[in-house]
């Protein structure tokens, strides 16, 4: 009976850890809507409201789950201030290219670079961490190599869009792992230090007349404060979601919110998807097929990080 029992709170948590991490990729996958909606705002403007609205609805959680303990000694910590830091300035380079990227009409590179993630977060494992690939995850991360040549070669340049936010969001998870401090803590200490800039550079707007927040319309004001919560509610879902998952089952997910963004790209932005993004992106998706398949076949099947 005990076992049992032991094996129903198993399942429960792991049906509740599904449904919160579904809930964040849903959220993420429908983020480029919201994008397009703020794109006639200026992108300074639009991160700087990102992270100041979102450093209520972080604080607002933690209080909830009873965190804040954990958070003051954290902010009490220089080595632990300066590590969140560099994990803040990360995402907030991630976070601009993303918003840049879906209002000059590149979404699909957007979708690309979250695909080529986490073959990046694999390499990056493999050089910094020593972690060993085997032959399928080398095999991925190969393919994933001749499709951004594929696109170069194309394009005569680099799909930079693309690799920027893949390599800045890897950089941003393996940094992130070092921080000492739990999801939700860690994502208060870095919105709160990135507040500092970008609540100041929203009143020097607000002063010199150049805002949208106060002098621009109602809708505008409306779309500003939105960006918190779109930005850190799906974040805070992934965090508690990702604690009551395995770590396989979290990496097939993460491949919803791109998927979504590829399709509202093609099929309702209209950007253009021709033969060589077709086989780029064929490519990719054999690449991540691979790279699941070894992770299916418990290679890397470890319990999530708690």
């Amino acid at each position: 009976m005990a076992t049992q029992a032991i094996q129903l709170e198993a399942d429960s948590k792991s049906r509740r850890g599904f449904l919160l991490a579904l809930g964040a990729y849903l959220l993420w996958g429908l983020l480029p809507f919201y994008m397009k909606a703020v794109a006639h705002l200026p992108l300074a403007e639009v991160i700087a409201h990102r992270i100041v609205w979102s450093v209520p609805i972080a604080a607002a959680v933690l209080v909830w789950a009873g965190r804040t303990a954990d958070f003051k000694a954290a902010i009490r910590s220089p080595r632990i201030i300066s590590m969140a830091a560099l994990t803040a300035a990360l995402i907030s380079v991630n976070w601009g290219i993303y918003v840049w990227a879906i209002a000059v009409d590149r979404t699909i590179e957007t979708a690309l670079g979250y695909y080529i993630n986490p073959l990046v977060s694999v390499v990056v494992g493999a050089l910094l961490l020593g972690e060993r690939l085997d032959r399928l995850q080398i095999a991925a991360v190969v393919l994933a190599a001749i499709a951004v040549a594929v696109l170069t070669i194309d394009a005569g340049k680099l799909p930079w869009v693309s690799l920027v936010l893949a390599f800045s969001f890897a950089a941003y998870a393996f940094f992130r792992k070092t921080l000492p401090i739990g999801p939700s803590q860690g994502f208060l200490l870095e919105v709160l230090l990135l507040s500092v800039p970008a609540l100041g550079y929203i009143i020097f707007l607000i002063v010199t007349g150049q805002d949208h927040f106060v002098s621009g319309s109602l809708n505008d004001t409306a779309l500003l404060v939105g960006c918190g919560p779109v930005t850190a509610i799906p974040l805070l879902l992934f965090a508690f979601g990702a604690k009551l998952l395995r770590l396989s089952t979290i990496g097939i997910m993460q491949y919803i919110a791109p998927t979504i963004v590829f399709l509202i790209a093609v099929l309702i932005f209209g950007e253009p998807f021709g033969s060589t993004q077709a086989i780029a992106f064929g490519l990719i998706w054999t690449a991540l097929a691979i790279y699941s398949w070894s992770m299916f076949r418990g290679r890397e099947i470890r319990p999530a990080v708690r």
